[in-house]
C-alpha cells in the first residue's frame, strides 16, 4: 500500500518549509525533532497550528516539516503556509475558509540589503558638519 501524503510549500522572509500532510494523530515533527523542541516559544508554535484549527484537522494528520533558512519567526510563517497549501491539496473546498483568514497569501516582505557607505540598510553613520 502506497503512503498517502500531502505536500505543501512555504516561504516567508529568507525562510523555505517543505509540509507534508499523513493521516494519523496529530503529531508534529520539524527537522526530525519534536515541534515543542523546535519551536520553544508558544507564539511560534500558535502560528504554525493556525491553520489546523481554522479548518478543524489538527488531530487528522501527522505532519512532517523541513525547514531551511531564515530564523524561528520566518520558519514558523513559512511551516503555517506550507499546511495550508497541503490542507488545499488534501481538501480544496477548505479554500474559502483558509482564503478568508488570509492563511494562502505569502508574506513578500524581504530583508532588505545593507548598503555601502551606510551603518545599516538605512541607517547613515553620524553626520558631522565640522
Amino acid at each position: 500500500m502506497a503512503l498517502v501524503q500531502h505536500l505543501g510549500t512555504g516561504r516567508r522572509k529568507r525562510a523555505v518549509a517543505r509540509v507534508f500532510l499523513r493521516s494519523g494523530k496529530g503529531t508534529i515533527t520539524v527537522n526530525g525533532r519534536t515541534f515543542e523542541n523546535y519551536f520553544p516559544s508558544e507564539a511560534s508554535r500558535a502560528v504554525v497550528r493556525q491553520p489546523l484549527l481554522a479548518t478543524e484537522t489538527a488531530d487528522k494528520f501527522d505532519i512532517l516539516i523541513t525547514t531551511a533558512g531564515g530564523g524561528p519567526t520566518g520558519q514558523a510563517g513559512a511551516a503555517k503556509l506550507g499546511i495550508a497549501r497541503a490542507l488545499l491539496e488534501f481538501n480544496v473546498e477548505l479554500r474559502a475558509k483558509l482564503k478568508e483568514l488570509g492563511m494562502l497569501t505569502r508574506d513578500a516582505r524581504q530583508h532588505e540589503r545593507k548598503k555601502y557607505g551606510q551603518k545599516g540598510a538605512r541607517k547613515r553613520f553620524q553626520f558631522s558638519k565640522r
